[in-house]
């Protein structure tokens, strides 16, 4: 199926995201951090899909995240997440780089159907 790269800072919610997407077939590599995700991006020469990504995380936030991300690999698709409603309200003008927001807390049928909508865009 597709190559997914999943960054978020929580350990729980990384595994458990993971181990949904892997359901489906996908292969999954995760990051703990936007620097994080940053690396994994340019060790794979952009080579993924898709990429979902927390918005609030240290060192660097998911916004930021996805603007490097989308500077450097234009065709890479992006999901982000979040369960806070401001940092929900600073992705609003990010709709040219950004597929999508899903809010915290979302069920893994949420998570499923968003990433099948956001790789068949």
């Amino acid at each position: 199926m597709a190559r997914i790269l999943l960054v978020d800072d929580e350990d729980t919610i990384r595994g458990f995201l993971k181990r949904g997407l892997e359901l489906d077939g996908h292969a999954v590599v995760t990051a703990i951090d936007g620097s994080d995700g940053l690396d994994r991006l340019s060790e794979a020469s952009g080579d993924f899909d898709l990429m979902l990504t927390d918005i609030r995380m240290p060192l660097m936030d998911g916004i930021a995240l996805a603007l490097a991300a989308k500077r450097d690999y234009p065709d890479l698709t992006i999901l982000l997440m979040t369960g806070f409603a401001d940092q929900r309200e600073r992705a609003r003008g990010l709709d040219a780089i950004v597929l999508d927001v899903l809010t915290k807390p979302f069920s893994l049928a949420d998570l499923r159907s968003t990433v099948k909508r956001a790789l068949a865009a």
